[in-house]
């Protein structure tokens, strides 16, 4: 009671909101357009680069083998990889939606490229180099006209119509479980060889975490340069264990994931060779197979939206338009034709790891990722260099995924800002849907592993993978179904649920012109812009 009797004042708003809604995060350093110093920006890009080459590395040396090639053909693959990932994210940083977003090889295009691998007409061919070259015109075939849907959907708007009802609260499970969604791909893989995954993930997380805290210096240093540190000291201490003749006698699977001389990318590559259109052949088609394709196409622009979102969270933009979304997918439709034509022998979507990297590094410059971009293509065509850090141990790729996946998921999280967490329908839309999108998935997997083929089974592997591969998915699955069920969980005219759902919070982001700081981020130059659906 206050000494003059009466009612107490009600508290301020800052004690009841002590932590306000952020249409942008703070405390980035560099946001999309205002790019850090020439010397900075240069080793911010190199460390993109060192980042992505872990997906780029993983996928060749998993299905080269299966495709009949050798050491020659995987150091080709990953340099034509490389090259098309450099030009995509060009393309995404410039015309898409100008977010720093590294576009390179996709793990949702596997099973399908798989299939296609195991296909019955390539089991007869003897050669192994005549079988991996017509192997790879199958999936550059399959892969050409699964680019059609994400540039038809982009570039046309369609994507923009759907992405139009997608609130923060359907935006909270397709986000998270983008990054944690792939738990599979952090300790698992960096439990194969754990005297070096450990030390790099606690390095990463010293030199990230605990020494900017402790100098509280104004020189960002550790903090932003922590995955060159990490990985110099960990590959230098791998490389000691190697030549010590730590792993003489171990298994081969511990050889192959310990040691630092068996990944056989070095003497293999071409000193100098630049990629071109069609160097496997003329790519050859199957109408199967292409569908399955668009399916695993469909399953890709469904997670890379998430990581887009994460992306611009990171950058300090403002929540994307949708018009910027469909523009986006657009453009990374014409990533995956890039690949067909090319013949990476796997799809491209949105580097999850990369977005994770913008959280550690708080840059989120567009020009530091096209800087990355010309790495990816200097060192696609100088073979001999790009394949020295190509040679990095697994493990140690795998250490920074656990923390690169991990903003990405908690960026979702993030978004719980705008919902109203004391309503039992925001509850049951959340719950449920992450508790499926983890479960389904699951399921889906391990009878995949015991089984050697999933729940539908039928004798058309193509029509097995359009239903296999979308419910492997977690980001798809949690996506999906938060989208069903927040559109149709609430009465059109509800203004009550509107508002516990976040919608009331982007609808001044709709279009890019509704917003001088969603203009600054998006608006294509030259005003490119009239060439594509903006509201």
């Amino acid at each position: 009671m206050p000494p003059g009797g009466g009612q107490a004042p009600p508290p301020k708003q800052e004690e009841l909101q002590p932590h306000p809604v952020r249409d942008q995060l703070p405390n980035i350093s560099y946001c999309i357009t205002s790019p850090p110093p020439w010397p900075e920006a240069i080793l911010l890009g190199f460390q993109h680069y060192l980042v992505m080459l872990g997906t780029t590395v993983l996928i060749p040396t998993s299905l080269v083998p299966q495709m009949g090639g050798g050491n020659e053909q995987k150091a080709k693959m990953i340099q034509t990889i490389l090259f098309v990932a450099g030009l995509s994210t060009l393309f995404q940083t410039l015309f898409g939606t100008r977010l720093p977003a590294v576009i390179g090889a996709s793990y949702t295009f596997v099973p399908t490229t798989i299939s296609i691998i195991l296909a019955g007409r390539y089991s007869d061919i003897v050669d192994p180099q005549e079988r991996f070259e017509k192997i790879m015109r199958g999936i550059q075939g399959a892969l050409i006209v699964a680019s059609t849907l994400q540039i038809v959907i982009g570039f046309s708007g369609l994507w923009r119509n759907v992405v139009r009802f997608l609130s923060p609260l359907a935006a909270v499970p397709l986000v998270a479980l983008s990054g944690f969604g792939l738990y599979e791909l952090g300790f698992p893989v960096l439990a194969k060889c754990v005297e070096i995954g450990l030390p790099q993930i606690i390095l990463l997380v010293i030199f990230s975490q605990y020494i900017p805290h402790l100098t509280r210096g104004e020189r960002h240093v550790f903090d932003r340069f922590a995955v060159i540190f990490s990985v110099i000291i960990v590959w230098i201490y791998a490389h000691l264990l190697t030549v010590g003749g730590a792993y003489k006698h171990k298994a081969l699977k511990t050889q192959q994931s310990c040691r630092t001389d068996r990944a056989g990318i070095i003497g293999a590559a071409p000193w100098i060779r630049v990629p071109y259109p069609f160097q496997w052949g003329a790519p050859t088609f199957d109408a199967g197979e292409s569908f399955a394709m668009m399916f695993a196409s469909f399953v890709a622009l469904v997670e890379s939206t998430g990581t887009f979102i994460a992306a611009s969270r990171y950058a300090s933009a403002t929540p994307l338009p949708p018009s910027i979304l469909s523009r986006g997918v657009g453009w990374q439709g014409v990533g995956i034709l890039l690949s067909g034509i090319f013949g990476t022998g796997i799809g491209s979507s949105v580097t999850v790891e990369n977005a994770g990297l913008l959280a550690l590094t708080r840059v989120g410059s567009r020009r530091v990722v096209q800087i990355s971009a010309g790495f990816m293509i200097f060192f696609s065509i100088l073979g001999k260099f790009g394949a020295v850090f190509a040679s990095i141990p697994a493990p140690i790729i795998a250490a920074l995924y656990c923390l690169f996946f991990a903003y990405v998921g908690s960026a979702g999280l993030s978004l719980l800002q705008f919902c109203n967490l004391n309503s039992f329908r925001i509850k049951f839309v959340l719950g449920f849907s992450i508790f499926m999108g983890l479960s389904i998935p699951q399921y889906f997997n391990e009878y995949t592993v015991v089984n050697g083929y999933g729940p539908v089974h039928t004798g058309a592997r193509w029509f097995n993978d359009m239903i296999n591969v979308p419910f492997s998915s977690n980001a798809f699955v949690a996506g999906l179904l938060a989208y069903f069920l927040d559109i149709t969980l609430h009465r059109s005219k509800d203004s009550t649920a509107r508002r516990d759902r976040g919608m009331h919070w982007w609808d001044r982001f709709r279009s890019f012109k509704t917003d001088t700081r969603s203009e600054e981020f998006y608006v294509l130059p030259f005003n490119l812009n009239k060439f594509f659906p903006s509201v």
